[in-house]
């Protein structure tokens, strides 16, 4: 079974499976970038009675989230149905062999022979769920997340927003003075951007946790780990919106942001890049 290390590309292939009845549409996000600390989201699919008053709360988020809805009428007043298709739905999975883990979203003890059952063909096997999950479920999984912690760490959403305009007219101010650079100069990070294309306000918030997840204990995080996490977590993410061609050249021209370091490979003609959140901005969260 693969392992990934603390800092190093998780290369999982995960199947989410989430129960609608069982599961809360306000912490989706937070999940999936959780998620996204272990591995690629290969499924997402979600179980429920769509047309059911309850359920509605997910609607609104499954397009955003390309998250695919399985329906399930309810056969039998007051008896559940989605555990069922969401339990034969896995086991159909789990035999495709295509699959290093799965994810089960739910607060419902019935899924406990499921957990257990993946176990077995030495599958990872990650719990979401709320506090009152029942102990069964909770210890039949290698990990168990109580959604209750999956909230946005730090500050609110104004606070946030108010570092990343900080941030965006540092770097306006930048590209200002790049303007006024020599010729002899022009190999400079700043030469690389692309003024026209800076489409976007820079994602702070996001890059804070991106690096946060793919870093080892010392705070820093290799690139490509760094990259991996914010494309599973934000699939359209490209470094040509905020102006650069490469997410190197990114980060690099925010230095008001990120610490750099370029240490050696096993290639003597390549060095590997590192980078880490200053410590003021850490402050500022």
């Amino acid at each position: 079974m693969y392992i990934p290390k603390q800092g190093e590309e998780a290369n999982l292939h995960l199947a989410v499976l989430i129960d609608a009845d069982n599961a809360q549409a306000s912490v989706i996000e937070a999940l999936l970038a959780e998620v996204a600390r272990y591995g690629e989201a290969t499924v997402k699919r979600i179980y429920g009675d769509f047309t059911s008053k309850y359920s509605s709360q997910w609607k609104s988020v499954l397009n955003k989230f390309a998250i695919k809805p399985v329906q399930q009428f309810a056969y039998t007043k007051g008896k559940n149905a989605t555990d069922s298709t969401m339990i034969i739905d896995a086991m159909d999975l789990l035999y495709t062999k295509r699959f290093d883990g799965f994810c089960i979203v739910s607060s419902d003890s019935d899924f406990t022979g499921l957990a257990m059952r993946i176990r077995e063909e030495g599958l990872w096997v990650y719990g979401f769920g709320e506090e009152k999950t029942p102990a069964a479920f909770r210890n039949a999984c290698h990990k168990f997340i109580r959604t209750e912690n999956l909230r946005l760490e730090g500050k609110g959403e104004d606070e946030i927003l108010a570092l990343e305009v900080a941030s965006e007219e540092k770097v306006k101010e930048e590209l200002a003075n790049s303007e006024n650079l020599s010729k002899e100069n022009s190999g400079d990070i700043s030469q690389n951007i692309n003024k026209e294309s800076v489409k976007k306000r820079f994602p702070l918030a996001l890059a804070t946790r991106a690096v946060e997840e793919s870093s080892g204990d010392d705070g820093w995080a290799q690139l490509g780990g760094f990259g991996s996490y914010l494309t599973r977590v934000k699939p359209d993410f490209d470094p040509r919106d905020y102006g650069y061609d490469k997410l190197s050249n990114l980060v690099k021209a925010r230095r008001n942001i990120f610490e750099i370091e370029e240490r050696p490979s096993s290639n003597p003609n390549q060095k590997n890049l590192y980078l880490r959140i200053k410590i003021d901005i850490k402050k500022d969260k």
